[in-house]
């Protein structure tokens, strides 16, 4: 029986790995639209951004008996920029990761 030898770029990989990484990152980040929406229609603006536990105690209030709630209409996109914050940071280090990427391959072809 005879060995098939297949040669795998491992950097090559990784940077398909790193792009899909990317591409899923962006699919996370939330809209202050979406946010705004889900406020209106059934107070769950926390749930959207995965604070499931303070969203439950903002219907427990029934948001702070209205107090809560008219403070969060002026919050939401500070929310939501605090929630994408750190997605953005990842994207920005898989870009650099890239752009870097790039710049070694071009120079290993002019070398």
């Amino acid at each position: 029986m005879g060995y098939v030898y297949i040669n795998i770029d491992t950097n090559k990989f990784k940077l398909n790995k790193e792009k899909m990484k990317k591409y899923q990152l962006q699919s996370k980040i939330k809209s202050v639209g979406v946010a705004y929406a889900l406020f209106i229609i059934i107070l769950g603006h926390y749930a959207y951004v995965g604070k499931w536990g303070l969203q439950i105690l903002f219907w427990i209030t029934l948001g702070g008996f209205g107090l809560w709630a008219f403070i969060d209409l002026f919050r939401i996109p500070s929310i939501v920029a605090k929630y994408n914050e750190s997605i953005y940071a990842q994207i920005e280090k898989i870009e650099r990761d890239e752009k870097m990427h790039d710049i070694a391959m071009m120079k290993a072809a002019v070398s």
